[in-house]
């Protein structure tokens, strides 16, 4: 994992187009020797607790082995010991683990995954407590999914008070987890347009940490992700790296409009360096439901469903 990447940031650096995060962090790849399979994430959890299920095998094979992102927010109770301990477990491992920070206030405007923190003083609090727990150690981390794709639901100030605290946010990663490569959701790639997202995204401080994510929970193709995020990078006027959420967009979106618990879309390639962006993750959690909708109705939110896994298994 370690050269390609550093090849990565030597051509960017002599082009001219690093960002400022790029070239002065740590670089976790350099520390660490391929992506953390979370022990306790939801399918492997019920992989555990369901051994003489047929849909056992399957899953174990096709997610719960594979490396994927661990979620954290108001249920991971103190966040700085939960996040320590996920971090340090990697650490051990010699693995680089991927979290995603979700609990900016308002989120999800009200929809299916609503919630997060109770007022921006407790966000900061809380922002700067997992920015504690990683430290020194190397991690990837996503920050707040959709969270400037949906800027428009919120009125005026709400819109402004969300900027600082992506702002806040971002400078706390820069400071206290200087060998972690933070990334500002963009959104996907029909969403919001790319010279937009530019602009929102310079706004919530993304010059200060690594780079941008894409497509996070959704199904679009990692060719058309890729396109979309070059055409952010063009708006920004330099080359920031982007990753992109494959663990759902192996069919692509299809010609439907559904983003909750669709059918007919499979699981996409498993995390790896390169390929388009600059690394392919697993951020959403294969077979973690959207909410009650589509094939997972009666399905809260992040709530694991093997039959939901089967089909991203099948692709039906």
């Amino acid at each position: 994992m370690r050269i390609p990447t550093i090849l990565v940031a030597a051509t960017l650096a002599l082009a001219g187009l690093a960002s400022p995060a790029l070239a002065a962090g740590g670089n976790p790849l350099e520390k660490t020797n391929g992506f953390y399979v979370d022990p306790g994430s939801n399918p492997a959890a019920w992989v555990r607790d369901h051994p003489d299920d047929s849909l056992a095998g399957p899953i174990r094979t096709a997610i719960a082995t594979k490396p994927g992102a661990r979620w954290f927010g108001s249920w991971s109770g103190d966040v700085r010991a939960a996040v320590d301990e996920y971090t340090y477990a990697a650490d051990v491992a010699d693995k680089l683990p991927v979290l995603v920070a979700y609990n900016i206030p308002g989120r999800d405007c009200g929809g299916e995954s609503t919630g997060g923190a109770g007022s921006p003083e407790a966000y900061r609090d809380w922002i700067s407590a997992f920015a504690d727990g990683i430290g020194g150690k190397p991690a990837v981390v996503i920050i707040e999914p959709d969270v400037l794709a949906q800027l428009d639901c919120l009125p005026g100030d709400a819109r402004q008070t969300r900027l600082d605290l992506l702002n806040y946010a971002a400078a706390q990663f820069a400071a206290k987890a200087p060998t972690t490569w933070a990334y500002l959701d963009g959104g996907n790639a029909t969403w919001i347009p790319a010279p937009t997202m530019a602009s929102r995204l310079k706004s919530a401080g993304v010059q200060s940490i690594h780079g941008f994510v894409l497509n996070v929970s959704n199904f679009h193709t990692t060719a058309d992700s890729t396109t979309y995020g070059k055409a952010v990078d063009a708006a920004l006027g330099y080359a920031a790296p982007f990753v992109v959420d494959t663990s759902r967009n192996g069919s692509g979106h299809g010609t439907d409009s559904e983003w909750c618990n669709p059918p007919a879309r499979k699981l996409g390639a498993p995390s790896q360096l390169g390929g388009g962006p600059e690394m392919q993750l697993w951020i959403k959690v294969p077979g973690d439901s959207d909410g009650s909708c589509g094939y997972g109705t009666g399905i809260p939110a992040g709530t694991f469903s093997p039959a939901l896994a089967d089909h991203l298994i099948k692709g039906d």
